[in-house]
């Protein structure tokens, strides 16, 4: 199993935070959020490779960070080795999106991959859902009970079935037909690789990573696993300022 992180976005409702630093290595604590992340994921012993797919104006800095994470390393860490990928765009308005991000890192149809949003925080652990997909042997995707209208107009929502497995999938849907909401966690099986390779032959959205598995849900199979505990969206100031100690 291979982890891609998507950190191709230009985060501008964080400026002038992020207008020259990018989101993922804000710091939280003595951290950074993608270390946070990628600490949890190191302990998934499937997870090989870490692949960080950025944008040109933020590839060198990245760069930087995944060098210093790897010299920091010592015999008793776990720490999984880092690949940095640029995008090649320089501005918000030149952005891929996250599918298009997402084929960028796709090597071949080798590897199951686990793909994340660099900019959230878990308060639970990744290797829980990880236990889920060996489980399941199919793709898997997260999900939580979301109680507001509002916010899953502003989100992907599923419908599921007992087994919950998934039924259908929206992306910001005006009249949700459920309370489950999809946050940018997936775990992709090898075997749907080729599916997501040709997505774009099939009208599949690029900009939104819950697009992805919209598709998908039309094609094979995926079920969604409950997650245990909170998620931190970093998508404003005050949700940065929040977490930040």
């Amino acid at each position: 199993m291979k982890s891609i992180v998507i950190a191709a976005g230009y985060a501008t409702r964080l400026y002038p935070l992020t207008e020259n630093f990018p989101k993922p290595l804000l710091q939280i604590g003595d951290s950074t959020i993608l270390d946070r992340l990628l600490d949890d994921v190191d302990q998934i012993p499937e997870v090989k490779e870490h692949i960080v797919v950025t944008n040109h104006k933020f590839a060198h800095i990245f760069d930087l960070w995944a060098k210093a994470r790897g010299e920091s390393r010592d015999a008793r860490d776990e720490r999984k080795p880092i690949r940095i990928i640029d995008d090649g765009t320089t501005t918000n308005e030149g952005r891929l999106g996250a599918v298009r991000d997402l084929l960028l890192a796709i090597d071949n149809a080798d590897d199951d991959l686990l793909v994340m949003a660099g900019d959230n925080l878990l308060d639970f652990s990744l290797k829980g859902f990880a236990d889920y997909f060996k489980e399941k042997r199919s793709s898997v995707i997260m999900c939580h009970e979301e109680p507001s209208i509002e916010k899953l107009q502003r989100t992907g929502v599923i419908t599921v079935d007992n087994e919950m497995r998934v039924i259908e999938m929206e992306e910001k849907p005006r009249e949700p037909k459920s309370h489950w909401a999809v946050p940018p966690f997936y775990i992709y099986a090898r075997e749907d690789i080729p599916l997501i390779l040709d997505c774009m032959n099939h009208g599949c959205g690029m900009d939104a990573p819950g697009s992805l598995a919209r598709y998908l849900v039309s094609v094979t199979t995926l079920h969604a696993w409950p997650m245990p505990g909170k998620r931190h969206d970093i998508g404003t100031m005050e949700s940065y300022l929040e977490v930040k100690h």
